[in-house]
């Protein structure tokens, strides 16, 4: 290692290489001699992509990273920088995301937490009646059972005093203070940096067409144009468009678009503490209707402007602009912050949540095509289990140990196995 590796660099070398390597789990044995460990093409410049190439940079493997586009510039770009336990109940995701927040802690400590705009920010979960708080309430109770840290708030004058400018008929709420928010585009610009000056190399504006393979085994991709570069694997990190990547590696996977909808307000100061969102938010997140649905979610940035989310349906890639939509959400933001009457809209921007049936992420290699590893299908979550999902495709690279206090079987390709080409 180098001698003015930083301490963060040390520890995750240790965390990376730590115990005997389990033979036939990784993609290729780890040399004894510390030489780099093979080649890796990372598809997808997304936040999950630049986080995968960063950790697997730092594991070792010469990494090259592949987008049709610029690093950011898809899904990414159109998020608002979640990364919360607020919204997950007691099970896998809740796990992941637990590991992710701590990563991205340590992320924010070796990369710099203002170049991420990373924010320790909390969240507020607001019920808008009797019969939501009570639902928010039992949420809550499940979720404290897991570990979470979430504080029931009791009244509206309570609320009143996290968040100033709340509508005073609002009943309660809870309180959830390991919330956190980062500015995406920036987070995965820095990742890539970081994992350039590992060693990282990137090669944008091509377009992988499909997977070059030997001997049943994935030795490469090919391309469009005919171009091929040889890997010993590939991570398919290619959001809302992994299910077709899968599909040209002949690994198919059930990623579906989900279009989603933020407002951004005029800069007018960080008059929102903590992201406020409705408890109708986690019912959203987790259904499986096609239709239209929206939940109330208000968020102060960096530079002064105001985020006002969100909503879901599935309308293929259907990128077209919804007045219907931007009229419900910013009705269901002023009924929370009366203040936002008063306030210009700036700009509306939407994008495509990688959504899977079971609303788990892909994450691990794919049996059918031994050197295929997937990294997609994280819904609106994808920011927040970056990290965590960065570091575990590191692990399955080079057959190190799993975290223990990650269920990562819930993740994996297999469970899909109805999926062909």
């Amino acid at each position: 290692m180098a001698a003015d590796a930083s301490p963060f660099e040390v520890l995750c070398n240790i965390l990376l290489s730590i115990a005997p390597m389990a033979r036939g789990r990784g993609v290729i044995t780890r040399s004894e001699k510390g030489e780099r460990m093979g080649r890796v093409v990372v598809i997808g410049a997304g936040i999950v992509g630049a986080a995968c190439t960063w950790y697997a940079a730092h594991a070792g493997w010469e990494v090259v990273l592949v987008d049709r586009g610029r690093p950011g510039a898809g899904t990414t770009s159109r998020g608002e920088g979640n990364l919360l336990v607020s919204d997950k109940g007691d099970g896998p995701e809740l796990d992941l995301m637990r590991l992710s927040r701590r990563l991205w802690l340590e992320l924010g400590d070796h990369l710099g937490r203002d170049r991420l705009e990373l924010d320790e920010k909390g969240g507020l979960v607001v019920a808008t009646s009797d019969a939501g708080l009570a639902g928010l309430r039992t949420f809550a109770a499940g979720q404290r059972a897991a570990g979470v840290d979430a504080i029931d708030v009791a009244t509206a004058g309570d609320l009143r005093r996290l968040e100033p400018l709340l509508s005073d008929r609002l009943p309660g709420g809870v309180l959830y203070p390991e919330d956190l928010q980062v500015q995406p585009v920036l987070a995965a610009d820095a990742l890539v940096a970081g994992a350039r000056q590992r060693g990282a190399s990137t090669r944008f504006g091509v377009e992988v067409e499909g997977a070059v393979t030997s001997g049943g085994r994935l030795t490469g991709v090919r391309l469009v144009g005919g171009e091929v570069l040889g890997a010993d694997a590939v991570v398919n990190a290619a959001g809302t468009w992994g299910g077709e990547v899968g599909v040209r590696l002949g690994a198919p996977i059930p990623v579906l678009p989900r279009r989603g909808f933020i407002l951004v307000t005029e800069p007018v100061g960080p008059l929102v503490r903590h992201k406020v969102y409705t408890a109708e938010y986690v019912d959203n997140v987790a259904s499986n209707d096609a239709a239209l649905q929206t939940s109330t979610v208000v968020e102060s940035t960096r530079g002064g402007t105001i985020l006002i989310g969100a909503s879901r349906e599935r309308v293929g890639y259907d990128a077209g602009m919804s007045p219907k939509v931007v009229a419900r959400l910013a009705a269901g933001a002023v009924e929370i912050f009366p203040f936002l009457r008063r306030v210009d809209l700036l700009r509306v921007y939407r994008g495509f949540r990688p959504y899977c049936p079971d609303h788990l992420p892909v994450i691990g290699p794919d049996p059918r095509v031994p050197g295929v590893i997937h990294a997609c299908g994280h819904e609106g979550a994808g920011i927040g289990l970056a990290a965590a999902t960065g570091y575990l495709v590191a692990r399955y690279l080079d057959g190190g140990p799993m975290p223990d206090e990650v269920p990562v079987s819930a993740f994996v390709p297999d469970r899909f196995a109805e999926v062909s080409v």
